[in-house]
């Protein structure tokens, strides 16, 4: 046979190696099948590890660190302005991906799950064609398709390597810290790398069309918009951009605010933030029989199954937040689904966290969400500034939000902003699936002092007392 057009038989075809796609891939082989993955990357990992969330937390980490440098004065403790050497931070933060990469293949190796390095397009609902590898055809019983999302940019924006205008797959790899940065966009991309480029010394500016984080609940976001005006040279709120053009030496802006007030200036980078959009349109979908809805998603089934019943599709190819967790949850699905196994995507509560400082996680029912809905809520808050926990790491502004049934005190969701929101979310995501009540929470007993009391506290406050806080 020639070389580039041998064929293959497989019980499971995976198209992309992202958390969905590998979380699909290792359950599938522990369940017993025979596990295929094709990506256009030679390791598994996806945008996730290689340009989204785990570069872009390591560089948040060290963000926070020059911010807790920074405020130490307040304590007694008193550093030297920090000296940033971007070429050893872009090498440390590589050094990060490339161990996590090789944990995965080594875990695929392992399972023994044949990766092929290569671009799949089907060919019919039981056969892709692909280009780059030795294997030209790959005949399946089962396929997932786990191919993510890439940016989004607005005609007419472009983006070119080494240009002046980037999209947040171009802001991770940048060889040189920008004297001046203009972020578009309000979203937890724009804002968490806003903050990056802010702390690393980049003047930054922030345009929103409405406000930041416009879906989330204004509690959680109001001590973040206090963050990021105390940081950025200028936020621009119910601003849009006009015009962009590109020069040698930077960007010329101009924009209109929502009164008619015309700004123009010039930015060494413009980073175009404005959502991401899923990586369904190269994939021959109409030789399968699947269509495409009008923004290129997937529709699928509680199994993850879409119009043709063996092929499945799961994270940011399918409707719902595009977080990395929830592709995850619905790849071990799809394969438990395909192992025959008893298996739905029916969680109630998917956590969403932006990793800013300060951070804000929300989970469940949010009360904007109620509101538009006409559902009857009973809000409890419980204040940081009524947190001994939250007074020794010097994060009075936190908050912790609980949603809650008014009858039953069945939690229906949960918010934090502040320190450690990431981990904190974790007991309410727990909780709603659980079918918690606020009894349930406030009478476990939570570690003092801990920033985890708050959600304790918060759910005294719904049953009419709290320990620390007087709700007048």
């Amino acid at each position: 046979m020639v070389v580039g057009e041998m064929s293959q038989r497989t019980d499971l075809l995976i198209i992309g190696g992202g958390p969905g796609g590998y979380a699909a891939a290792f359950r599938a082989a522990d369940l017993g099948l025979d596990v295929t993955m094709v990506d256009i990357r030679a390791q598994p990992g996806g945008v996730c590890l290689f340009t989204g969330c785990i570069p872009s937390k390591a560089l948040l980490f060290l963000s926070e660190l020059i911010y807790d440098a920074a405020r130490a004065k307040d304590m007694g403790l008193f550093f030297a302005q920090p000296k940033i050497d971007f070429a050893a931070i872009k090498s440390w933060k590589e050094s990060i991906t490339t161990r996590l990469a090789k944990g995965l293949t080594d875990l695929s190796k392992k399972r023994d799950i044949q990766w092929l390095k290569a671009q799949a397009v089907f060919e019919g609902p039981d056969t892709v064609r692909l280009f780059g590898s030795d294997v030209a055809h790959i005949r399946f019983k089962n396929a997932i398709i786990a191919t993510g999302s890439s940016p989004f940019l607005p005609p007419p924006v472009q983006v070119k390597a080494g240009g002046n205008i980037i999209d947040s797959t171009m802001a991770l790899e940048l060889n040189e810290l920008p004297e001046s940065l203009l972020v578009i966009g309000g979203g937890y991309i724009g804002l968490e790398l806003g903050q990056v480029y802010a702390s690393l010394g980049s003047r930054v500016s922030l345009v929103v069309r409405s406000e930041m984080l416009r879906k989330v609940d204004r509690d959680l976001v109001l001590p973040l918009q206090r963050r990021m005006k105390e940081i950025c040279a200028r936020v621009y709120e119910q601003t849009t951009l006009s015009s962009l053009q590109e020069r040698e030496d930077g960007v010329d802006v101009v924009l209109t605010s929502s009164t008619g007030v015309k700004t123009e200036e010039r930015f060494a980078k413009v980073l175009v933030a404005v959502g991401r959009t899923p990586n369904t349109a190269d994939l021959g979908l109409e030789k399968a029989g699947i269509e495409r809805d009008e923004k290129g998603f997937l529709t699928v089934n509680e199994k993850q199954q879409t119009m043709v019943p063996n092929i499945y599709a799961v994270g940011d190819v399918t409707r719902g937040p595009m977080l990395a967790h929830r592709a995850l949850r619905q790849g071990k699905v799809a394969a438990e689904v395909i192992a025959g196994l008893p298996s739905a995507f029916d969680n109630r509560a998917i956590p969403a966290v932006v990793y800013t400082d300060p951070q804000v996680a929300w989970c469940g029912l949010t009360e904007g969400e109620a509101r538009q809905n006409h559902v009857e809520v009973k809000i409890s808050r419980f204040p940081w500034s009524a947190s001994g926990r939250a007074a020794t790491m010097a994060s009075p502004d936190g908050l912790t939000k609980l949603i809650l049934e008014p009858d039953t005190g069945r939690l229906l969701g949960a918010g934090v902003v502040g320190r450690n929101a990431e981990t904190l979310i974790a007991e309410s995501v727990l909780a709603i699936e659980m079918g918690a009540l606020a009894e349930d929470i406030a009478l476990s007993i939570h570690p003092h002092p801990t920033l985890s009391e708050t959600q304790g506290e918060a759910a005294d406050i719904f049953l009419g007392s709290a320990t620390h806080f007087i709700n007048k």
